[in-house]
């Protein structure tokens, strides 16, 4: 990456330095280094997991695990916002909450409020953008290396929490809406970041790379997070919700604990601008317009073709359900609830669980092509699957509650 020129780095010198004594305060911020972004992935993946572990197994559902996160965070963001330096087990806590609560935002606005993932994608993309503007108008700069000040923390957290709303929405587009599966996202996702840091090699803006990439990693994260807890017949690790968050909290826990002894991801005391070498100003700003477009106008492309596909197939469907006389699109998911309200009759929930495991599955492989023949009916069929996978892998499961929730299911597809 190029040096500064002599004015710009004065500049930039000089608003760090003529900042009041009050507010000065050491970058809160840990050094970029690879440390940096396996923790960052494993706390996306948590982010995904621990929500559907509080929402399904504890059955918080997503109001509730969303009121815990939000206190939780509100704490955390509290001893953050105090600390006048940065705190491996503080800041990785935040992003972690912060993960798991933008996580839950999104699937709010989906689930519970009815908001489709593409109006979702769309809005968090406008306020992440607004947000950028915002702090680059005020603080001259978006550099993660300058987080100096309270006003830029707050700056900073805001566009964090709109990086996981919009990379949650975003993943699932791709990966439920589209039909694509977290496999195919994930492969995806990794070309693109595989792209950035070869852009960034060429001269690409490193604080433009880094937001890319930080927003990129949250569907990947989701993807590794599906990939550990499905089933193994259906290509997972079988870890389940609970496994996965436990291990990668683990995994969480003893990086931070070996950052905070080896302090090997501490900035120097010195100004921050003096760490990183960056394009100019002008040429950032280029660079960052063309990004928008190319991504804006591959996305669009990408989801135009992909949607039109999924119409053509409901279509075909359609006739061909028309012309055999199945009982409608969701009697294999009929089937699977009723083995499932079987098993839970008979006491066996081990067994309904399991149906739980092939109902979800299945369900995501035709949500896709489903939806496309009628939204309505499949939000009211989702939800009541939601409903469904929350009873039968509740830690405790409670008989009456499962029955209740399958025979609903099965109502709502007829």
């Amino acid at each position: 990456m190029r040096q500064e020129t002599a004015k710009e780095f004065s500049e930039s010198k000089n608003e760090i330095l003529n900042l009041p004594a009050s507010s000065q305060m050491r970058n809160k911020v840990p050094e970029i280094t690879i440390f940096f972004w396996i923790i960052k992935i494993l706390c996306t993946t948590v982010g995904e997991t621990a929500s559907d572990f509080l929402n399904v197994n504890l059955g918080f559902g997503l109001t509730g695990t969303a009121i815990a996160a939000g206190i939780l965070l509100a704490i955390i963001l509290f001893l953050q916002f105090r600390a006048k330096k940065y705190i491996p087990a503080l800041y990785w806590s935040t992003v972690v909450l912060i993960s798991i609560f933008g996580t839950l935002v999104t699937d709010i606005m989906t689930d519970s409020i009815g908001v489709p993932l593409e109006i979702s994608t769309v809005g968090f993309s406008i306020a992440l953008m607004i947000t950028f503007a915002v702090w680059y108008v005020n603080e001259k700069t978006l550099s993660m290396h300058s987080i100096n000040t309270r006003k830029r923390e707050a700056f900073y957290w805001l566009a964090i929490l709109f990086t996981f709303a919009l990379g949650t929405a975003s993943g699932d587009l791709m990966a439920e809406s589209l039909g694509l599966g977290y496999l195919v996202t994930g492969l995806i996702v990794l070309a693109v970041v595989v792209l950035t840091v070869i852009a960034w090699r060429m001269g690409l803006d490193s604080v433009l790379g880094f937001w890319i990439v930080y927003i990129m990693t949250r569907p990947l994260g989701a993807s590794l997070g599906d990939y550990l807890t499905q089933p193994p017949k259906y290509s997972g690790l079988g870890l389940g919700a609970t496994i996965t968050t436990a291990v990668f909290l683990a995994a969480i826990l003893l990086t931070v604990v070996f950052l905070s002894v080896t302090k090997i991801d501490l900035h120097p005391n010195k100004p921050a601008v003096q760490q990183v070498k960056h394009t100019s100003r002008n040429t950032a700003l280029l660079q960052t317009a063309v990004v928008i477009v190319v991504i804006a106008l591959a996305g669009g492309v990408g989801y135009y073709f992909r949607h039109s596909q999924i119409v053509n197939d409901a279509a075909m469907s359609s006739v061909t359900t028309s012309t055999t006389n199945v009982v409608g699109d969701y009697q294999s998911f009929v089937q699977i609830e009723q083995k499932a309200l079987d098993f839970v009759k008979a006491g066996d929930f081990k067994s309904a669980k399991t149906s739980a495991d092939d109902l979800e599955y299945t369900w995501d492989q035709a949500a896709a092509t489903l939806r496309a023949v009628d939204a309505k009916k499949w939000d009211s069929v989702d939800q009541s699957i939601d409903e469904v996978l929350r009873q039968l892998r509740a830690v405790n499961p409670d008989e009456s509650n499962s029955i209740a929730s399958l025979e609903t299911s099965i109502t709502a597809m007829q």
